[in-house]
């Protein structure tokens, strides 16, 4: 299969041990200060729920505490009816019912943001029919009505493979069609809930792009996992050959000691090298570093000004 991504001095002869203590260059500030407050109070009084805060990502205080600040909000509630073993969103066979009033929640808070580029991202719904595909429809419309200016750029579940669910989010006002396969085929099954599949969110990611040539289509992938090279480079293929145009490496961090442990810190020069790679291959955009997320500021500028030109 390859040998595993090169991470920090492992005695020779020695497999690698799953790893507790984080390297330098996984070191960010706590976060914190006026603009970091005033974004969180902005989620609480509109009741939106961001994945910075649900996915306790390493970037928040950047994202949260800049010029402009950031955020990913994620819809449909904070219950997920999966159960992955990497995330730490909560999990429940039967969630909340849907807000009704979300759409006009969410589309406020983008105009009170005054932002020309949001990142929206939702829980799974696996007890609604169509997994919730036209509640986001809904969400996006209200959005574009009342900021038609904003791109969006909507981080998708795989609805179960439903084409017609796809297939209505397509079509909604987006910018950016994103789905992540997380993790590599072969490790997929014990990273991600069962009914996740990697062929499956693979068909995702044609089906929105082929219903929708004009969408950029993006998908991440998590390092640090024990995935080797070969895998990692296979994975970017099968991207490709699903016409993804943007692709985005970041290191896996343990939520909790209830999630999988990390087996591999892997260094920046390996994220730089399989960066290279990616863009041999032909993505139009690569984001690649160890604090690297799905969501990301550089990818959301470089889409930004590609979208801003076509227009």
């Amino acid at each position: 299969m390859g040998s595993r991504l090169p991470i920090i001095s492992e005695p020779a002869g020695l497999e690698p041990k799953p790893r507790t203590k984080k390297p330098d260059w996984l070191k960010v500030r706590a976060p914190g200060g006026p603009r970091y407050n005033g974004m969180k109070e902005r989620a609480r009084r509109l009741k939106l729920a961001t994945v910075c805060e649900e996915a306790r990502c390493p970037n928040i205080g950047e994202c949260w505490s800049g010029e402009e600040s950031t955020a990913t909000f994620m819809l449909m509630g904070e219950v997920c009816t999966r159960g992955c073993r990497f995330c730490a969103v909560s999990t429940a066979k039967a969630p909340p019912p849907l807000d009704p009033d979300e759409p006009e929640s969410i589309a406020e808070a983008v105009a009170e943001l005054g932002v020309s580029y949001v990142v929206l991202t939702s829980v799974n719904r696996d007890e609604l029919s169509d997994g919730g595909a036209h509640h986001l429809a809904l969400c996006l419309n209200a959005i574009h009505r009342r900021s038609p200016h904003v791109l969006i750029e909507m981080l998708a579940p795989d609805f179960q493979g439903d084409e017609a669910a796809v297939a209505e989010l397509a079509h909604a006002p987006l910018a950016v069609f994103a789905h992540n396969v997380e993790t590599v085929q072969r490790l997929t099954k014990s990273v991600r809930d069962p009914r996740a599949d990697y062929h499956q969110s693979l068909r995702v990611l044609d089906h929105a792009k082929q219903v929708n040539p004009r969408l950029l289509t993006k998908s991440s992938l998590m390092l640090g996992l024990g995935e080797t090279k070969t895998e990692v480079e296979q994975a970017m293929r099968d991207l490709r050959a699903a016409h993804v145009d943007i692709l985005t490496l970041g290191q896996y961090l343990r939520p909790s000691t209830k999630h999988l442990e990390v087996v591999e810190f892997v260094t920046p020069e390996t994220f730089d090298t399989l960066a290279a790679t990616a863009r041999d291959l032909g993505f139009e955009f690569v984001a690649s570093g160890p604090l690297v997320r799905s969501s990301y500021r550089a990818g959301e500028l470089y889409v930004e000004g590609k979208l801003r030109v076509r227009a």
